[in-house]
């Protein structure tokens, strides 16, 4: 017999196991081959796919109660990944939210019922003005089914509740489907991390994709001398720029060599003035581009047997435009 506490981690992984089972009969059904006169969940999804990325649609989701909350969150998700998407709520639609919607614009609506009242205004505007109507819902017969354009007809599985009736395996069917959706258009249209920083300027996801360029110290801020610079001036170059190192430059202005704060250690026993920089430097040193994730730039910096503290930053000419420090790094969240 389990004990109290036990039971409720067997209740619990029962919940998700049930949820789990709902998923893989989901992936099923968009594996499965379409039968004679139907489209099949995963035909329907290749042509709501489709038609969204041919007629440059923007995507309109719509849903009440517990499908209301999926579709929020599908929209987020579709903004933020590249396809312009907004919510409608079915209720606020029928006292003026109806003029959100506009001709060209593809309607996600979400009901598991596919009965919902509260959508009739909706989707009747949808038909009365040509729109694409994809309807997500795990009752082929029902009215939006029936209405729609594309049906992502979700298959039938237990919900976790162990009444039946609270939405629980359904409704995390309607996210994963729609998380799918996102991904796939997502990948469809190329969109980058770059792309992805332009959306997400806040929290940690920002930092995480940020720029070596956003972060660089440019211009005069750089050490740089010369292969010529003799040891005293670059002992004086380093203490000013106080990065611990300086970069050394040909006639083009192209790094050639790089001195550390350890170089000069070794070399502190030369005769300062007659000892040059091309002497003592590393003709090999590490260096980045300025479109390299300032994250990829901290993997770098740690991901060697001596880590090292500061950078150059070079153009396609190999011609430092920046150094970055890893305090630089570390103020800015970046870990």
């Amino acid at each position: 017999m389990p004990t109290p506490q036990a039971r409720i981690l067997l209740d619990a992984c029962g919940v998700l196991r049930t949820e789990s089972a709902g998923l893989q009969a989901m992936i099923t059904a968009l594996e499965a081959p379409p039968r004679p006169g139907e489209a099949g969940l995963g035909q329907a999804f290749i042509q709501a796919v489709e038609r969204i990325l041919s007629d440059n649609m923007r995507v309109v989701v719509t849903g009440i109660g517990k499908s209301g909350h999926i579709g929020r969150k599908i929209q987020a998700t579709l903004a933020s990944t590249g396809t312009p998407a907004i919510f409608v709520h079915p209720a606020e639609a029928s006292h003026g939210d109806l003029g959100m919607l506009q001709k060209g614009d593809a309607v996600l609506a979400i009901s598991n019922s596919g009965e919902t009242a509260e959508m009739a205004d909706v989707i009747s505007h949808a038909r009365r003005f040509g729109m694409l109507l994809i309807a997500m819902t795990s009752c082929a017969h029902s009215t939006l089914a029936r209405t729609a354009d594309i049906v992502l007809l979700l298959p039938r599985a237990p919900e976790a509740c162990p009444n039946g009736l609270a939405p629980t395996t359904s409704s995390t069917m309607q996210l994963a489907l729609g998380d799918a959706l996102a991904i796939v258009l997502l990948q469809r249209r190329g969109f980058s991390a770059s792309d992805f920083g332009v959306f997400h300027p806040g929290g940690r996801l920002g930092t995480q994709l940020r720029r070596v360029r956003e972060l660089m110290h440019p211009g005069p801020s750089m050490p740089l001398g010369t292969p010529d610079t003799p040891l005293r001036q670059v002992i004086m170059e380093m203490t000013r720029k106080a990065f611990g190192c300086m970069g050394v430059v040909d006639a083009n202005n192209r790094l050639v060599g790089l001195i550390t704060d350890r170089d000069l250690r070794l070399a502190l026993e030369l005769d300062l003035d007659h000892t040059r920089a091309a002497d003592i430097m590393n003709t090999q040193p590490q260096t980045i581009g300025s479109d390299v994730l300032a994250a990829e730039a901290l993997r770098i910096m740690n991901d060697r047997p001596r880590p090292i503290s500061s950078i150059f930053v070079l153009n396609d000419t190999d011609q430092p435009v920046g150094i970055v420090h890893l305090h630089d790094l570390l103020r800015a969240g970046i870990a």
